[in-house]
């Protein structure tokens, strides 16, 4: 696994090193020893898909409260998604900035996401899959977003989204 940091204190892009033959290839995409040497998290709790079958389908940006907070990597398994993550921590360096990757079942890029930061996606590509590897338990009373258009933030999305859910459009101006 190769790590690569991104313009966000703590998250970074993570390029799988395939171990090829006649067959194809084998690669890591989590593995605790990998993530303890760099003082990542390392605990895995939970992994989940969201298969999401239009283009333009915008999912977050969504966070959990303390004590449930979670860490994530996020890989795209099929199609492509436009990933964004926003700094929630007030004590970063990088509070309340955004980050954007495309990731890809082309490229097969993962992006760890530290506890703190909201996430979401939009979809470049119909039947687009999205699978989390996720430090914590989901718990719904913990559960909060920001809303992806929000000025706080400025985030520069390729497109406006054709398929948003109600929740993720009308949450509330940032506010700490």
């Amino acid at each position: 696994m190769i790590f690569r940091e991104t313009r966000l204190a703590g998250a970074f892009m993570i390029d799988i090193e395939p171990v090829r033959d006649e067959r194809g290839f084998f690669a890591r995409t989590w593995c605790a020893d990998e993530l303890q040497r760099r003082g990542l998290m390392s605990e895995l709790s939970q992994c989940s898909l969201s298969f999401n079958q239009r283009k333009g389908t915008l999912r977050g940006m969504h966070y959990q409260l303390a004590p449930d907070v979670e860490t994530k990597v996020v890989s795209c398994k099929a199609g492509s998604i436009f990933d964004v993550i926003v700094d929630l921590r007030p004590d970063s360096a990088t509070f309340r900035q955004w980050c954007a990757v495309e990731l890809s079942a082309d490229n097969r890029c993962l992006l760890y996401i530290p506890s703190g930061m909201a996430h979401g996606f939009l979809t470049l590509e119909d039947n687009s899959e999205v699978y989390y590897q996720i430090s914590g338990r989901f718990v719904p009373a913990s559960a909060r977003g920001v809303r992806w258009n929000d000025p706080a933030f400025g985030i520069e999305w390729p497109s406006e989204p054709s398929v948003i859910s109600e929740r993720d459009r009308t949450y509330p101006d940032f506010a700490l």
